[in-house]
């Protein structure tokens, strides 16, 4: 059949604190703004279910792709139905592994490029976070991914299946955002010449920028854009072109980060959280040559997906960052004030919101984490009625 590329067609969990045990530990940084139980300033519309989802992004026709973390991308019409895209690259699926994020080249309407990270396995018991993309095609026998080019690998690939991060995000001026977790590992986070424990900037292609802050050091080390990080889930940027991540800390201190050029975000060095057994870890205020969270939160909540809200259905948002909570089982309201940032508002949802997006309509979408062949809904909100 004629192949019709999408562009044309606009008319038609492993460890405890990645997957939802919250230590009781502390205070949060900032009091939540709570609802009364039938209080919710949304209505929820389920709108199908998925296989262990992790993360969704729409094509300029309001069709929706999502990621299944056992390695399936589904493609969801406007009518509801499923379509399953082939060509997606094999996964190594297990603990917190797996098919991971998935966002739209900037100029997607013209070159059809999606963005995809998923684990792949190494030599041995080893694996890491790989990204790729490829060209989106539609034809009449089904959805599909064309000419697939591995852009970026996590380097080393280790063993364990927890803290891969994997989160992509474009800035306004075109250059692709990943985040990579330190693997479990602590001191990887602190070592140049590894690009775990990173935020990594890169040309929409994979090559390094040459004004990346370690760009100097060649090798791996180029391509780091900060450093210090344990399990980033959450990358997005503001209107102002301001970079906003959130990550998960060990037993409590989750973070709300401001993304800057060149700065070391502490992990394991420094935390507002505890290691897992109760040994300390010095807080951020002892070290203030780290960048230290805007917002942290113990007991933990488990972030996971990240948008700052634009859209028009929700104007006393616009402007303000939505994350989804996996054991706080919420939708998380950030108030952004510039370069601050506090905690407005959490409802909660009865369910671990695993990823938060955007729609054209201006709803925000959620997906819901899926365990043992639970949960897994798409929920749209919009106003109440």
């Amino acid at each position: 059949m004629r192949p019709i590329v999408f562009a044309a067609l606009l008319a038609l969990a492993a460890c405890a604190d990645a997957d939802g045990v919250a230590p009781a530990n502390g205070n949060a940084s900032a009091a939540p703004a709570a609802p009364a139980a039938s209080g919710l300033p949304f209505r929820v519309e389920p709108l199908g279910q998925f296989d262990q989802p992790w993360a969704m992004t729409f094509l300029p026709d309001g069709t929706l792709l999502v990621t299944e973390r056992g390695g399936r991308l589904r493609l969801r019409l406007g009518d509801g139905r499923l379509l399953e895209v082939a060509g997606v690259p094999r996964v190594d699926a297990g603990g917190q592994g797996g098919l991971g994020d998935v966002v739209l080249h900037p100029d997607f309407r013209r070159n059809s490029y999606v963005y995809l990270s998923w684990v792949e396995a190494g030599e041995g018991d080893t694996r890491g976070a790989a990204v790729g993309r490829a060209r989106f095609v539609l034809t009449e026998d089904g959805a599909s991914l064309a000419g697939l080019q591995i852009l970026w690998r996590q380097t080393p690939k280790v063993d364990g299946r927890g803290h891969f991060g994997h989160r992509l995000a474009f800035s306004p001026d075109g250059y692709l955002f990943i985040t990579n977790g330190e693997r479990q590992a602590f001191d990887p986070a602190q070592d140049p010449d590894q690009n775990l424990g990173k935020i990594v900037r890169l040309f929409d292609d994979g090559r390094v920028p040459p004004d990346n802050p370690w760009a100097s050091r060649g090798g791996v080390a180029a391509q780091s854009w900060t450093m210090g990080h344990r399990n980033p889930l959450g990358l997005a940027f503001d209107a102002q072109g301001r970079l906003w991540e959130h990550e998960m800390g060990p037993e409590g201190g989750d973070e709300f980060n401001l993304i800057e050029r060149g700065r070391n975000y502490g992990y394991p060095i420094v935390s507002n959280g505890s290691h897992y057994g109760g040994r300390d870890i010095p807080d951020h205020p002892t070290r203030p040559e780290f960048a230290a969270p805007k917002v942290w939160w113990n007991p933990s909540v488990s972030p996971a997906g990240l948008i700052v809200y634009s859209g028009a259905l929700f104007p006393e948002w616009r402007g303000d960052a939505l994350m989804g909570a996996l054991s706080g089982q919420a939708l998380i309201r950030i108030d952004l004030d510039g370069a601050n940032a506090r905690e407005a508002d959490r409802w909660p949802m009865g369910a671990r919101i695993r990823e938060v997006e955007q729609g054209p309509d201006g709803a925000v979408y959620l997906l819901e984490d899926s365990r043992d062949g639970a949960g897994g809904r798409l929920l749209r909100l919009t106003p109440p009625r």
